[in-house]
């Protein structure tokens, strides 16, 4: 089984580790894509300011992220599993599970990196993957062909990936979607679904859970305690 997650906005505040070191990031055959995106980024921030916020749709007030993104050759570093906070990461707590399960079981999709696992030290950066990324274009479009080749489409891929990021390895997964019911209605809750799903992923992982198939996984989330059931492969979580 491996965990296909999500980036997240929010970001630690600093790193404290050494410089940026692209040869000692795992999945090697990434590296000249990975450079090839970082030397977009590092040259649209070093442009008009204006025009940086402009494709990286960012506010005036977030002006401080591309004097960061100048810089990423030799800014500190720290681990993806420190490095990515918010909702999906507080609920999910990389840092309490074992680190062996979780160098071989999660999958931490990146616009800059395009995969990471969670110890790969990177600096803190700022670019999503829904960039046009000037002179590359669209960064789902670039990452698509190197990470079909490079990552394994092998085994149980349990997908908790936002819309963009899916859109940059579309292997054969098993989706994990989170509705809340209420009066016999579904509803999609953003919040509240990146918790579930970060709980999940936690619970999975300490769990041991090795599930080979979509019928597996459901019997194991089932026996987690979590309301599911399959929609074709995606596995929908339920909420009260």
């Amino acid at each position: 089984m491996l965990i296909l997650l999500p980036p997240s906005e929010g970001k630690a505040a600093e790193g404290d580790g050494p410089p940026l070191d692209m040869t000692a990031l795992s999945l090697p055959g990434l590296t000249a894509t990975r450079e090839r995106v970082l030397g977009a980024l590092e040259a649209l921030c070093a442009g008009p300011e204006e025009e940086a916020r402009r494709v990286l749709g960012l506010s005036p007030g977030q002006a401080d992220a591309i004097g960061r993104n100048r810089h990423l050759r030799t800014a500190p570093t720290l681990p993806a599993w420190r490095l990515y906070t918010g909702v999906l990461y507080d609920n999910l707590g990389l840092s309490t599970l074992d680190p062996e399960r979780t160098a071989r079981s999660v999958l931490i999709f990146s616009a800059l990196w395009g995969a990471l696992r969670p110890a790969d030290s990177v600096p803190l950066y700022r670019l999503s993957m829904g960039v046009k990324l000037p002179p590359l274009g669209p960064l789902a479009a670039v990452w698509r062909p190197v990470l079909t080749e490079v990552l394994p489409a092998g085994g149980l891929l349990v997908d908790m990936r936002s819309a963009p990021y899916a859109a940059a390895w579309k292997a054969p997964v098993v989706r994990v979607r989170v509705f809340r019911e209420q009066d016999g209605r579904r509803t999609v809750v953003s919040h509240m679904a990146k918790a579930t799903r970060g709980a999940l992923a936690r619970d999975l992982l300490a769990n041991g859970a090795d599930p080979a198939g979509p019928e597996e996984l459901l019997k194991t989330v089932l026996d987690l305690g979590y309301p599911a059931e399959l929609t074709g492969t995606d596995l929908d979580v339920i909420t009260g």
